[in-house]
């Protein structure tokens, strides 16, 4: 009896018992649970960091404008085109130098240009 059995198993007749089911189900079940536990805290994490850096962008480009409207004198029409214009950079460095530039700049075409390049 244990000979065939044996001989059952290596010619794959025993890999599908009720028993074998449920254990390759249960299996399943606890895999896709892990997983979307994994998920959940991989997507709780990613979205802290992107908070973060968006913030940090948000607050670059904030003192850039505020930097540039306690220095120069313009018009809001340049302040709303400004806002626009660094609104579409995300690039920290790039926006860290722009503050920079924003402090040092003589006046707001010297700042456009380099906004520009």
């Amino acid at each position: 009896m244990t000979e065939r059995m044996i001989e059952a198993m290596g010619e794959g007749l025993l890999t599908d018992t009720p028993y074998l089911r449920r254990i390759r189900e249960k299996s399943r079940v606890e895999g896709r649970e892990e997983g979307r536990v994994e998920g959940r805290v991989e997507g709780r994490v990613e979205g802290r960091v992107e908070g973060r850096v968006e913030g940090q962008v948000q607050g670059l480009t904030a003192a850039i404008l505020k930097v540039l409207a306690t220095r120069l004198d313009f018009t809001i029409r340049t302040y709303n085109r400004l806002e626009q214009q660094l609104a579409a950079i995300h690039d920290m460095s790039r926006l860290q130098a722009l503050l920079q530039t924003a402090v040092l700049t003589p006046d707001v075409a010297s700042f456009e240009r380099a906004l520009e390049g």
